[in-house]
């Protein structure tokens, strides 16, 4: 009779794999008000990834987050974070200089929020890619040493 001694592990962590992501969103959406922002959110993202990769095994995992899908999500965040940029020197100003994005008047504060909240959603996609990409080489490997030859 073959028993899962991970049981308790497993009961525990199913729940607590999606607060841990809406813990990552809640980081993400306040980092204006308070400490957090794309780069803590998605390291908080790709550890629920990482959890349930180390209790239900990395092959459900890759099957859940395919690696090709992680790598994409860190090329997108890239691409969001330096298309911004360069729609601030379209718009004349300097790099990832918010003010000019919507061309308000002087005292408008749109462009300010927005132009954050597209930067950091930006690092949060490209943060939680690499994270992602880099467990999955490592934890991807074949071992050299087999457990028999210890």
């Amino acid at each position: 009779m073959k028993t899962d001694h991970h049981v308790i592990l497993r009961i525990v962590a199913k729940p607590l794999i999606p607060i841990i992501s809406l813990f990552a969103l809640y980081v993400h959406f306040h980092g204006d008000y308070s400490p957090g922002g794309g780069f803590q959110a998605g390291v908080i993202i790709a550890v629920a990834v990482i959890l349930y990769s180390l209790i239900f095994g990395i092959t459900p995992a890759m099957k859940a987050v395919p690696p090709l899908f992680a790598r994409s999500l860190s090329a997108l965040g890239f691409i969001i974070y330096a298309s911004v940029g360069v729609w601030s020197l379209m718009m004349g100003g300097n790099y990832l200089d918010y003010d000019v994005l919507f061309n308000e008047p002087p005292g408008g504060h749109h462009g300010q929020h927005y132009g954050i909240l597209f930067v950091e959603l930006g690092v949060l996609f490209a943060v939680a890619g690499s994270m992602l990409s880099i467990f999955y080489a490592f934890a991807g490997r074949v071992t050299e040493i087999k457990d028999e030859d210890w």
